[in-house]
């Protein structure tokens, strides 16, 4: 993937970028040292299979702020579902003394936060208003004169 503003599938240009927060369960203050490391390693390996580029991440004591590159052809939830699905499996792998705190094998809460990342809100409008007279105008322009075969008019 390109690291400038849009990426590109076979027939499509993109820029979908996308600011995410995830927490452990019931907040628990769990990511540290160690388990940092790797909680960060695991994301970076998942996201990379899926090919989605990680802009920015933080890891915090008891959450996760990433700012992502999804493509359009991947759902955002079907990628959180399966980045915290697979990174809670790989943990609980890589760290068999947390299944008696997590006994469910569930590291991640339920939830996440996300809110999306592009453009601001006046450009958008602008183009939108303005795009419509651009086809206007383009209309005009492509109009051919025809007579009636009938009337000759």
């Amino acid at each position: 993937m390109k690291n400038d503003d849009t990426s590109s599938l076979s027939h499509t240009r993109w820029n979908c970028q996308y600011h995410i927060v995830f927490t452990p369960k019931y907040r628990r203050k769990a990511i540290y040292a160690k388990l940092r490391s790797d909680i960060g390693k695991y994301i970076r390996r998942l996201c990379e299979y899926k090919g989605v580029e990680i802009v920015e991440a933080h890891a915090m004591s008891d959450h996760i702020h990433m700012l992502v590159k999804i493509p359009p052809k991947l759902a955002l939830s079907s990628f959180m579902g399966y980045l915290k699905g697979k990174s809670s499996l790989m943990i609980f792998d890589e760290h068999a003394n947390l299944k008696y705190n997590y006994g469910s094998r569930h590291f991640w809460s339920e939830g996440y936060y996300v809110s999306t990342v592009g453009l601001n809100k006046q450009t958008v409008a602008n183009y939108i208003r303005n795009q419509e007279l651009d086809d206007q105008l383009a209309d005009k322009k492509s109009i051919k004169e025809y007579k009636d075969p009938f009337t000759g008019k």
